[in-house]
């Protein structure tokens, strides 16, 4: 028997326990897998065993087979610590060609804060946003943070949301952000017209973490009238540096591995 057949068999005896936990069971018995995959048990059970050894399930004293949470956890820690290390080096890498001030956001409830931040001095912005709040439906981050939630979620996020006028093309409603957000998601990244303040204008993207969910966004913030006209050349820009970024958080590649601008990378 080969030893892709094995690790195939291991991967579907650990998906059908991960299937057993979404439909609301605590985990499953050999027979219970064996029965969903329509499989042999004594080869069920070998591949449960082995799943076990390897780290990725538990086995309780019911004989239910669960899937191990802490390695999702310790996954998730790796990813948050990449996102910082090589957060920065993508927003080093942007700022250095764009010579414009580069940020990366996440969402805290329904505001977004700054977690990273390189300004380069021709961008001549005053100050730091580093830990400050600003509420997502109008700040550069918002769009693209809530990127891949629904109608529904954004919604939620927002129901509470007074939606103060901050910048001349603030949106008014959740239905005026949501416009916006759908023609962000078809051209793919946001752009942030005067809704911050007046005279800002912004790109952003969003980050996707090993689970293909978005964990933060990566931002161009300038004066509209530097920004608009180089648009087209700022979201090539934007989307080189944030894919990079998602393949290294995501733990794709290693950390200076396919950095856009170097050898090897077109």
């Amino acid at each position: 028997m080969s030893k892709t057949s094995s690790m195939g068999r291991g991967m579907m005896a650990i998906l059908a326990v991960g299937a057993r936990h979404a439909s609301g069971h605590a985990g499953g018995t050999v027979a219970d897998v064996a029965g969903l995959l329509d499989k042999d048990r004594s080869q069920v059970s070998r591949s449960l065993k082995g799943a076990q050894q390897a780290g990725f399930l538990t086995r309780s004293e019911q004989r239910e087979y669960s899937l191990d949470w802490s390695i999702l956890a310790d996954a998730q820690l790796v990813t948050e610590q990449r996102l910082k290390t090589n957060g920065l080096t993508a927003l080093e890498g942007l700022a250095a060609e764009t010579s414009e001030a580069c940020f990366l956001g996440v969402l805290s409830g329904n505001s977004t804060v700054t977690i990273a931040e390189q300004v380069p001095a021709s961008a001549n912005l005053v100050g730091s946003w580093l830990g400050r709040p600003y509420p997502a439906y109008c700040s550069d981050a918002g769009q693209a943070l809530l990127w891949d939630a629904s109608d529904e979620e954004v919604r939620k996020i927002l129901e509470s949301v007074d939606f103060a006028k901050h910048g001349p093309n603030t949106p008014v409603s959740v239905d005026d952000f949501l416009e916006r957000l759908r023609a962000a998601r078809e051209r793919g990244y946001s752009i942030v017209d005067e809704e911050a303040e007046p005279g800002l204008y912004s790109l952003a993207a969003p980050i996707r973490d090993f689970k293909g969910e978005v964990t933060a966004a990566l931002q161009i913030v300038g004066p509209k009238s530097r920004l608009e006209p180089q648009r087209e050349s700022l979201a090539v820009a934007l989307h080189s540096w944030s894919e990079w970024l998602e393949t290294t958080a995501g733990g794709r590649a290693g950390p200076t591995e396919g950095l856009p601008g170097s050898v090897g990378n077109s």
